[in-house]
């Protein structure tokens, strides 16, 4: 306990110094004047000179800026008795200073050409500045981005190696060889990872290839390098919080990607903030105070509440001025409004009531506000839809009831059809947000042209060949008769048909010779008979006949459609065209009846277009082609063909957005068994028939925005 007590008493002792100490300094400060403030060069260093009425006790706080170059010190108690509040110096970094006298205290901003550090000094009744070079300054930022040649070879040379490798600082090093120093290298970072393009030079087989680096625990995680036209590209794939490198020495080209190193001591801007960076440190200072320093730093006049109190301790390092002005707002529960370039600062309680009060009192003031009514005159939309679209709410394809969405409770509107104008009767005030927004909405739309052309090829090929052989004894016909030479010695007949030959009258009276014991002769081709050629070879010794007839046909057709149908449809409207024919077929009516019922076969384009902001065309597309087909129980089946699709396409270009395409083929033998497997003596005991079908089709749609230049032909 006495102990604790003695604790407690350290506490009181070092408060009270820090009392005494602010009230002694508060009293040296009461009687300084800023005289006049003045710049030199001493043995090559600038030394701003600030002249005051009264030595200083202690030298004063500041804090410096990056963008805008600023150097800010604060002088407690003290005023300005130059006269002038703006000093023009325009000497080395120097370009002028700014003594600006408020709420008890004066400050002195010091505005620089370029950033840098300083150090302060008393020297009897004046404070020195001294600015640090800025030669010192830059040598301290980061290397500017080395700049790669551009590429000088004339001709494709190839990369000779890519090689991964880990740096001892955990870093990722992509190693690549080139085939010379002059390659032209572009290097950039794109999405979540790096780019880099190889100008003029190709990729050897061995090198297209994809490095899985995950392993190596660098934040490289894949290296893939592809040929792409006359350059090589590889994308590097990192992961986490990276930055990266790149540098050449004589053929080899490096890039290194490392973990970026996170500055605890400083804070990462926030999203949304945009305002110039600043630093401040104070112990223990009034939030008013500390407003008034954010107010002079911006000239944003603020304006803070009575009920804004108490202190803050803050350490902010290059950080927005306005986040800083966030952090010290949500530290202490206020809330901000803005009107112009002033802010308004107060307790998030007060503001939300004021708020509250002002929305009170623009309610009453629109529910006593007397109505007025305007006529609106539509030019290309329907008075009608408009009533709709302002008194309508809607929920998908139905409607909630009337109630006023962009009008007051006690406004109304009426449409006249035959003048096409809309009658709004409501308060001055949304009677003008009626006005902007049927400006938004009466507008003309754009028109789009769509044209679709539907090609159909068919590419037909068929061959048969068969024969027929046969014989025939003449003696049954001749009646034992011995007379059997028929002119005496052996004979040929040739025909054009097996029939044509053997019942052909020879010198003896040849007839009824129709026998034959092999029939397989070539099939009809579309729709045509096969050419046939026949020989009749027979002795007139032994009255008997050898009949032979070879019949060939072949078949090669092509053939192609061309299908083109084209609407017009203002911008996001459905329509439609189809051409075709409906057959009727019968159906039983519920009464046991017979009626006739219709189908369609048609050619048909059914179309929606949305025209995007960069000018292309969206379409909702269902393009039907249908054809007659067989007969099945005297009712007609209709061939569909159909796409439904939707697709991105340029103004006046043109897509294929689907094809068919159909092989058949067929190939028949039918022969005699075992003589027709007899080598080329089968030939006579068979019959081939062979056939080919292609059928192709394809749909190209080209869409184009209508202009007064374009109309359709």
């Amino acid at each position: 306990m006495k102990q604790k007590n003695i604790s407690i008493i350290k506490i009181f002792h070092r408060v009270a110094v820090v009392a005494v100490t602010t009230f002694v300094t508060h009293m040296a400060w009461a009687e300084i004047a800023i005289e006049g403030v003045s710049s030199t060069l001493q043995a090559g260093v600038e030394v701003v000179r600030i002249e005051l009425s009264e030595p200083l006790a202690t030298v004063p706080t500041g804090f410096s800026t990056q963008s805008p170059a600023r150097i800010a010190l604060d002088f407690p108690g003290a005023t300005n008795a130059m006269g002038r509040s703006l000093v023009e110096i325009n000497q080395g970094n120097l370009k002028s200073a700014n003594v600006v006298q408020a709420a008890g205290r004066s400050r002195v901003v010091l505005n620089l050409k370029q950033a840098t550090s300083y150090r302060a000094e008393i020297q009897g009744k004046a404070l020195l500045v001294q600015l640090e070079p800025v030669a010192t300054v830059a040598a301290t930022q980061p290397p500017q981005t080395t700049v790669f040649a551009e590429s000088g070879n004339t001709g494709i040379l190839p990369l000779k190696d890519v090689d991964f490798r880990r740096g001892p600082d955990g870093s990722g090093r992509v190693v690549v060889g080139l085939a010379s120093s002059e390659v032209g290298v572009d290097l950039r970072q794109q999405g979540k990872g790096l780019t880099v393009e190889f100008i003029r030079t190709s990729l050897p087989e061995g090198l297209r290839r994809r490095l899985d680096v995950a392993d190596f625990g660098t934040p490289v995680q894949l290296v893939t390098t592809t040929q792409q036209g006359d350059r090589v590209r590889m994308v590097i794939e990192p992961v986490g919080e990276w930055e990266h490198s790149a540098y050449q020495s004589d053929n080899q080209f490096v890039i290194e990607v490392r973990q970026k190193k996170i500055d605890l001591s400083k804070l990462t801007q926030g999203p949304g903030y945009s305002g110039e960076k600043l630093s401040l440190n104070f112990q223990n200072i009034e939030v008013r105070s500390l407003l008034q320093v954010i107010a002079d730093f911006t000239n944003f006049n603020i304006v803070t509440s009575d009920t804004v109190t108490g202190a803050l301790t803050l350490r902010l390092k290059d950080v927005p001025w306005d986040q800083a002005l966030q952090i010290i707002m949500d530290a202490k529960g206020l809330g901000m409004r803005k009107s112009g370039s002033v802010l308004w600062i107060a307790p998030k309680d007060e503001i939300d009531d004021r708020t509250k009060k002002d929305y009170e009192a623009a309610l009453a003031i629109q529910k006593l506000e007397p109505l007025r009514t305007q006529a609106f005159q539509m030019n290309y939309a329907k008075a009608v839809d408009m009533v709709i679209q302002l008194t309508t709410t809607s929920q998908g394809n139905n409607t909630s009831g009337i109630n006023n969405r962009f009008l007051s409770e006690r406004g109304s509107a009426i449409a006249e059809p035959r003048t096409n104008q809309l009658f709004v009767t409501d308060t001055p005030s949304k009677l003008e947000e009626v006005r902007q927004l049927l400006a938004t909405l009466d507008v003309a739309v754009r028109q789009v042209m769509i044209e679709a052309r539907i090609v159909e090829a068919t590419d037909t090929f068929g061959r048969s060949l068969g024969v027929r052989l046969g014989g025939t004894d003449l003696r049954a016909n001749r009646g034992g008769d011995g007379g059997y030479a028929l002119g005496g010695g052996n004979r040929v007949a040739i025909g054009s048909s097996y029939s044509n030959v053997v019942s052909s009258t020879g010198a003896g009276g040849v007839t009824n010779t129709l026998g034959s014991f092999v029939n397989l002769p070539a099939q009809p081709l579309g729709g045509y008979d096969p050419t046939s050629f026949a020989i009749s070879i027979f002795n007139s010794a032994a009255n008997r006949f050898l009949n032979l007839e070879i019949s060939a046909l072949e078949a090669d057709g092509k053939g192609k459609v061309v299908s083109s149908p084209r609407v017009v449809t203002a911008d996001q409207t459905k329509a439609s065209i189809e051409q075709g024919t409906e057959y009727p077929y019968p159906v039983t009516a519920p009464n046991g009846g017979t009626i006739i019922a219709f189908k369609k076969a048609v050619l048909r384009l059914e179309v929606l277009p949305q025209i995007t902001p960069e000018g292309n065309i969206i379409l909702d597309l269902d393009v039907n082609k249908d054809s007659p087909g067989e007969l099945l129980l005297n009712v007609r089946a209709i061939n569909t063909k159909r796409v439904k699709t939707q697709v991105l396409v340029e103004n006046g270009g043109t897509v294929v957005i689907g094809g068919i395409f159909e092989m058949e083929e067929t190939d028949s033998e039918t022969k005699v068994p075992f003589l027709g497997d007899v080598p080329v003596v089968g030939n006579l005991f068979k019959t081939r028939n062979n056939e080919n079908k292609k059928r192709e089709m394809l749909i190209f749609i080209t869409p184009k925005v209508i202009t007064d230049r374009v109309s359709v032909r």
